[in-house]
């Protein structure tokens, strides 16, 4: 008999990093960051270590795993290779692999790869691809079936979502046929341009919207946790990705400091953002909502691990509601203070460098100024100007009566 039992591994959650539990006998159920729970059998054959993939739980259940784990450890006392076996008939059958099994080879060899930031593309596999297609052979995917997945994201409203799934599923079906699984793409027949055009974006904020954004955000009952990071977004002018992703060895509220690594720059190279007197305020704000995590902006669920990116989407859109002023991104209040600090009469290169971004053709190549006493200046006036905005909408209105 073995020492796990369905209720056991049902209540087994994902940690900061993957792990195993044991069964007993070399069979082991592996449980990932995403959450995803793996019978694994781990066994010697000829001195040698050997894993054995049995399959995804629930999809596998506890009395099946036990049974395929029997027949693999009779195989070992004979002296083969079950794991090898297991390999040379996907080989021989490749295209009756599922999508579930297919997808983890995908996400291991081609998005990691790929991409620094991979937290998106696991969120769309696990929360729309798998449930909807995961038991599915992948040669038996259809058209109609990924137009389900992708359709079902529009008439949600978040087109560009729907963009990304397309994206995603597209490059799945490609890998698919580089290995052989697929005869055709199902997505091709998709045209990017029917599910989501992109367009330039122009918003920016006057400066009496940033005093309706920030007292709207602070009147809502989003996270507080989100309407400083709404707030401090504004004043450091970071990604949100960068915030999402900060963790407090990087901040050095001492020197007024926030250190970007590369890892988590969007130009891969690292950034100093100076802080001012506010945001170093809201720093601190944030280290004593994080309940010690070594994150600025730990999830709700873990301190180990970030937010998602739409869930404070998803604060800015609540906090927004009844508000008389034009929709806009978080991404738009990067927009916003570059176009304030310009017509303030802010120079384009110190702009650009607090900003974050690299600063093209021949002058790019030769300027190498970081402008640090000049962005410190800047931020400080910046946040000075968001704090007038706010307490010019929060002052009474005059009215002036003409005498007679």
């Amino acid at each position: 008999m073995g020492r796990l039992t369905d209720t056991g591994i049902k209540a087994l959650k994902p940690r900061a990093s993957t792990y195993q539990t044991a069964d007993g006998e070399g069979l082991v159920i592996e449980v990932k960051t995403s959450g995803r729970k793996t019978w694994m059998y781990r066994y010697r054959l000829d001195g040698r270590a050997e894993k054995l993939v049995i399959g995804i739980y629930p999809e596998v259940s506890l009395k099946e795993a036990r049974e395929r784990h029997f027949e693999a450890r009779r195989a070992v006392a004979r002296g083969e290779s079950p794991a090898r076996a297991k390999q040379e008939a996907k080989s021989a059958t490749p295209k009756s692999q599922t999508v579930t099994e297919f997808s983890e080879q995908f996400f291991r060899e081609i998005v990691q790869r790929d991409r620094k930031n991979t937290t998106m593309p696991r969120r769309y596999l696990d929360k729309q691809i798998l449930p909807a297609l995961g038991a599915k052979p992948m040669g038996e995917v259809t058209t109609e079936d990924v137009r389900a997945i992708i359709w079902a994201k529009k008439d949600q409203g978040f087109d560009a979502a729907a963009a990304d799934l397309r994206g995603l599923l597209k490059r799945l079906f490609d890998y698919g046929l580089t290995c052989g699984h697929v005869a055709s793409n199902p997505v091709l027949a998709l045209p990017m341009r029917h599910v989501f055009k992109a367009k330039a974006r122009e918003r920016a904020l006057s400066v009496h919207e940033i005093g309706v954004f920030l007292r709207a955000t602070k009147e809502s009952n989003i996270r507080r946790q989100f309407k400083v990071a709404l707030h401090l977004t504004l004043l450091t002018m970071s990604r949100k990705s960068e915030l999402l992703l900060a963790r407090w060895k990087d901040v050095h509220l001492d020197e007024a400091e926030w250190h970007i690594p590369a890892e988590a720059s969007k130009t891969g190279k690292p950034h100093i953002v100076y802080l001012s007197r506010q945001a170093i305020a809201l720093f601190k704000e944030l280290h004593m909502l994080a309940g010690g995590s070594a994150l600025v902006l730990p999830g709700r669920s873990s301190l180990n691990k970030p937010f998602a990116h739409n869930a404070i989407n998803s604060a800015l859109k609540t906090s927004l509601q009844g508000q008389d002023i034009p929709a806009f991104t978080i991404h738009d209040l990067r927009r916003t203070a570059s176009t304030l600090l310009h017509e303030q009469g802010w120079a384009s290169d110190v702009v650009e460098k607090a900003l974050n971004h690299t600063i093209g053709g021949v002058r790019g190549v030769y300027n190498r100024a970081e402008y640090s006493e000049q962005r410190k200046a800047m931020l400080q006036q910046w946040a000075d100007t968001v704090d007038a905005a706010v307490l010019r909408l929060s002052q009474p209105k005059v009215l002036l009566v003409k005498a007679a």
